[in-house]
């Protein structure tokens, strides 16, 4: 149990001490993808879905995702964020170039919103949770404002890209 931090000397769960960790300048990136079919993409790009523009709202819900962090993950800090920056784009892709979740042989094509979240805070502990609740809401928010077009969706590929700042220093996913 002395690997994971947030259990105390008898096993149960706690919310780690972060009062004695030095206040730093705190990032983290965060990425995922929403696979859809390509009628579901077109009408996300010409503005067809009925409940609006898929992209804006995605990304709103995103930001407003990572400022609720806490609220959601029982052993999260909250954190004074000081920036939360979303993107959100229509992909396609070849087989020979489709991210690993995506089947290779399923589509010679594939179509999907890749969402990246960049989020910053001056701060005792990170906001890696943070990066990835704005991806997942984001996501999530995609797939409800399409699920009426489309069933099948998938939410893939959710992962943390790069942090920096705190006692363990940087990470870059290879």
């Amino acid at each position: 149990m002395r690997d994971f931090t947030h259990f105390n000397e008898d096993g149960r769960a706690r919310m780690v001490d972060v009062g004695e960790k030095p206040v730093t300048i705190r990032t983290a990136e965060a990425e995922g993808r929403v696979i859809v079919n390509e009628d579901t993409f077109r009408l996300i790009g010409s503005g067809g879905i009925k409940k609006g523009d898929v992209l804006t709202v995605a990304q709103v819900a995103g930001i407003m995702g990572a400022k609720q962090t806490a609220s959601l993950i029982p052993m999260c800090h909250p954190v004074q964020v000081s920036s939360v920056d979303l993107d959100l784009t229509l992909e396609r892709s070849t087989a020979s170039d489709k991210p690993l979740a995506i089947d290779k042989a399923a589509e010679s094509e594939a179509f999907y919103v890749l969402i990246r979240a960049k989020v910053s805070c001056i701060g005792q502990t990170g906001v890696e949770m943070e990066a990835l609740t704005a991806v997942s809401t984001a996501a999530l928010t995609v797939y409800d404002m399409c699920k009426a077009v489309q069933r099948d969706i998938e939410i893939t590929d959710i992962h943390l890209v790069s942090k920096t700042g705190g006692v363990h220093g940087e990470y870059h996913r290879s």
